[in-house]
């Protein structure tokens, strides 16, 4: 192994399962912040892909500080319209032209290609979003900082610099109330079998001892739903779909309620035109939502680095998070009596990302198990993980890993 600095040491107090009270949120992917996180890391891969088949390389670049300013929507049954369009500002920083060894200039239009990422993102995953009159794109890329570019590009180096001296924070395994969560959300929007459900559906769970109550917002669309009745027998519909979800992880109780803020017999309820609340004062923020692996989890150690957007070569934020919860499922994978690991991966600006300042890892274990009988199998699977760190950024690129 080589001499890499990897801690190992028993975690303070008791895994969050064993915990009282527990908390859990996922915001969907239709939520203001969330469509910042999806569109900003669409525009990343497109901008990394289109620097690779130019000049064979990625070149530096981040577009981590996407915007949304909400629209006005006047929702209604049978089908409304939006009034003032969703304003959506991709914004952040990028390398527009190469030198190549010869000499000659390669100009990369990074607007162009992020204009049409961002578009196709919102194409893909918004049906109910009209991309002529509903939403305006913008897109705003300066130049990054000289010497950010120089630790970016050392060109020959086996191992990216760090960009930034910062950490990411990863664990493992999900406990039940968080695997409902994540699933629930995802299944709803990828699985569930009605049109009148949109794209923003918001979970948040809470167990109290072996009790689990888990609240939705999910945002109706107007056209597929003709009046009140039709919109409470909707809402029945994902409560009795949500409830089932959630059994498939747990045996414990769950209770399910979905938009507790309707008043229906006054006629207030969660309806939409759109799918999402961006069309009607929400906006929105890269990093303000879901941590790298797709949770806000306060009983948990996080960074608040936000995960999408930033270039996956060398950008500490992105990176570290993503390994960090990489190194935490395959340790437990591959290591018997692991109740549950915290990773927390710590770097230096201009260092090796392969050897981070220090990469520790807290363990609960499982009764019988003490720490050190199991350290080194430990600190073996965090070395062999950190020396294919590089391999994150061909998986960010293809798409295969989330960011949020």
């Amino acid at each position: 192994m080589t001499e890499r600095n990897i801690r190992v040491e028993p975690a303070v107090g008791r895994a969050v399962e064993e915990e009282e009270v527990e908390i859990v949120e996922r915001k969907g992917i239709g939520h203001p912040d969330s469509i910042c996180d999806g569109v900003a890391e669409h525009v990343s891969r497109a901008l990394a892909r289109a620097y690779l088949d130019r000049v064979g390389r990625v070149l530096h670049f981040n577009t981590d500080e996407t915007q949304l300013v909400a629209g006005t929507a006047a929702p209604a049954f049978g089908g409304g319209e939006v009034v003032d369009p969703i304003y959506l500002l991709v914004v952040g920083r990028a390398t527009k032209e190469f030198v190549t060894e010869e000499g000659d200039v390669v100009r990369i239009p990074t607007e162009s290609i992020a204009l049409e990422a961002a578009r196709d993102y919102l194409r893909e995953h918004f049906p109910e979003l009209d991309l002529e009159t509903d939403v305006v794109v913008d897109v705003k890329l300066g130049e990054g900082s000289g010497d950010l570019q120089t630790v970016f590009g050392e060109e020959g180096a086996e191992v990216p610099m760090a960009n930034d001296t910062s950490f990411g924070v990863g664990h493992a395994p999900l406990t039940e109330t968080e695997r409902i969560v994540r699933e629930v959300e995802r299944r709803l929007v990828e699985s569930y079998p009605e049109p009148h459900l949109g794209q923003d559906v918001k979970v948040m769970g809470k167990r109290e001892g072996d009790e689990i109550d888990v609240t939705v917002a999910a945002a109706m669309v107007d056209a597929h739903l003709d009046d009140i009745d039709a919109y409470a027998a909707a809402v029945e519909s994902v409560r009795e779909y949500v409830a089932g979800v959630a059994a498939e992880y747990t045996d414990r109780d769950v209770s399910v309620q979905v938009n507790t803020a309707d008043d229906i017999e006054h006629g207030s309820v969660y309806l939409t035109t759109t799918g999402t609340s961006a069309e009607q004062g929400d906006d929105g923020s890269v990093g303000r939502g879901n941590r790298a692996n797709g949770l806000i989890t306060p009983n948990r150690s996080m960074s608040m680095e936000a995960t999408s957007g930033k270039n996956p070569v060398n950008h500490i934020g992105k990176i570290y998070n993503l390994l960090s919860t990489e190194i935490a499922e395959a340790v437990v994978a591959e290591v018997e009596g692991i109740e549950e690991i915290r990773v927390r991966l710590l770097s230096q600006i201009g260092q090796p990302i392969d050897a981070p300042h220090v990469a520790d890892a807290a363990l609960v274990t499982e009764e019988g198990v003490a720490v050190g009988d199991i350290e080194a199998e430990v600190a073996a699977v965090i070395d062999r993980e950190l020396a294919d760190v590089t391999a994150i950024t061909q998986r960010v690129i293809d798409g295969e890993l989330s960011t949020f």
